[in-house]
């Protein structure tokens, strides 16, 4: 387990989004993350395929023994904080089992600028109870890293289709007892064949199912060349959840996205003015994958019994989520719009008699 006691009073320091500096949220002192001269890897899959390992659902919690009050708690994220004293606790995430994170995209955004971001998303959802506004609460707000999983491969694709080419005829009908033609355009189709190839890089594919993917798929595109080589110190004051999401069931994602991107491919080769794909058999090479943190700014909304989930993109402040409507505000509006309507008809009316 790693904790990072501060230099001047000795409290825990955390990672303070949008530096590159460890800062004490006691006295404020500050300690510059050095260069490491690490670089992020691609990792291959076929030799990881090879490797004996367990699924990450059978996997122990981790063990944290906190520096600050010795409290020993369990938790299955990454970094968490102390549940007594709240001190940051990152556990080693490159021993064990589990595939180790490759990179980390540090946050940008911190609680303040998150909190506004917050406070004009609620304020924009103009049916909304009143009641929303709480989401701008600090303590409804959790900076976490949420894993990811990317791949790149090389894809040939051998494929099967039709080619479709337009052309007018004209055809006669009656209208009224009346004979007349008409310009009706037909389509004429020819069988296609080919082969196409395409580079993925990055093919991005959520590690967890603990946030709604809608969400997560919403918050891309990610600057992910700007991600950091993986470090803990990343990591400290901000949870971090370890993945829940398979490896090899991500690789399946991955490769029905690609499917999508190939056969545009396959309808840009057949050309034409139409086309139909009627069989696609993809060969991938050179298959690579590494395990990526993001940073997403989490908040939970408690509705009239209902727990609504708000995300927050960590680089940019973008906030996408759910979001519950007031029946009466609803009602009023209703209300207002049919007084406003009879308002203007009875204005009508008398400028008419008048």
């Amino acid at each position: 387990m790693n904790q990072y006691p501060c230099s001047k009073c000795g409290a825990n320091v955390e990672f303070a989004p949008g530096t590159t500096v460890l800062k004490c949220p006691y006295c404020g002192a500050e300690t510059p993350l050095e260069a490491t001269g690490a670089r992020v890897r691609e990792h291959s899959y076929a030799e990881f395929a090879g490797l004996p390992r367990k699924p990450v659902a059978s996997l122990a919690a981790y063990t944290f023994t906190c520096r600050g009050c010795g409290a020993v708690t369990q938790s299955d994220k990454i970094s968490d904080r102390c549940q007594f004293c709240s001190a940051p606790l990152v556990a080693d995430a490159t021993t064990g089992e589990m595939v180790a994170p490759e990179a980390v995209l540090p946050f940008g955004v911190d609680r303040a600028a998150v909190r506004e971001a917050l406070r004009g998303w609620a304020s924009s959802r103009w049916f909304a109870p009143n009641s929303l506004k709480k989401i701008t609460e600090a303590e409804s707000t959790h900076s976490t890293y949420l894993p990811h999983w990317t791949y790149d491969a090389r894809t040939q694709s051998q494929y099967t289709g039709q080619r479709g080419v337009h052309y007018w005829e004209t055809e006669t009908y009656t209208e009224d007892g009346e004979t007349k033609t008409r310009q009706v355009q037909r389509t004429q189709w020819w069988p296609a064949s080919g082969e196409v190839a395409r580079d993925f890089d990055d093919v991005l594919v959520a590690g967890t199912g603990k946030v709604a993917p809608k969400y997560l798929e919403k918050l891309e595109p990610w600057p992910l060349k700007e991600a950091e080589p993986y470090r803990p110190e990343f990591l400290a004051g901000h949870e971090t959840l370890r993945y829940d999401v398979e490896p090899e069931s991500a690789l399946e994602t991955a490769k029905s996205r690609m499917a999508d991107v190939i056969e545009d491919d396959c309808r840009d080769d057949i050309g034409g003015d139409e086309q139909r794909v009627s069989s696609v058999h993809t060969s991938y090479f050179d298959v690579t994958f590494k395990l990526m943190l993001l940073p997403v700014w989490l908040a939970c909304y408690l509705h009239a019994g209902k727990t609504y989930q708000v995300v927050v993109n960590g680089r940019t402040g973008e906030v996408l989520g759910e979001r519950p409507y007031s029946a009466a505000k609803i009602a009023a509006a209703v209300v207002a719009a049919v007084v406003l309507i009879t308002v203007i008809l009875i204005a009508v009316a008398a400028s008419k008699n008048g």
